[in-house]
């Protein structure tokens, strides 16, 4: 069984760092495209970082510069850095790892709220 479980966030100021965690169990991280994505209040889930097989990663416009998506192999797990948060950053972050071979299944962590104060 493929499990994500999302951890690190929390309520912090703006200008201050998060880091959140993924932890991927039943699967190797690294043989996948692994992402982030949030869904804030009133909106659409959207894809804030991703990294693949080959380690070439792609960031959100709203986030380049600011978050650093990067993995540890021996833990098996997935990491956001988030760097210079503002409110706009305030959501619900869900960890995905999508297979790149059939059937190409897609699994989602439960989420980890983010909520950046003024």
């Amino acid at each position: 069984q493929v499990q994500l479980a999302e951890s690190g966030g929390g309520v912090v100021q703006a200008g201050r760092s998060l880091r959140l965690s993924c932890g991927v169990s039943g699967a190797i991280f690294r043989l996948n495209t692994m992402g982030w994505y949030r869904q804030a209040p009133g909106k659409q889930r959207e894809l804030v970082a991703q990294i693949t097989p080959t380690g070439s990663t792609n960031y959100a416009d709203s986030v380049k510069g600011r978050f650093t998506i990067s993995g540890d192999g021996a833990k098996n797990t997935v990491y956001l850095q988030m760097n210079s948060l503002n409110p706009d950053d305030t959501a619900d972050y869900y960890c995905n790892l999508h297979q790149t071979w059939p059937p190409r299944r897609d699994y989602w962590g439960q989420g980890t709220q983010v909520t950046v104060s003024s």
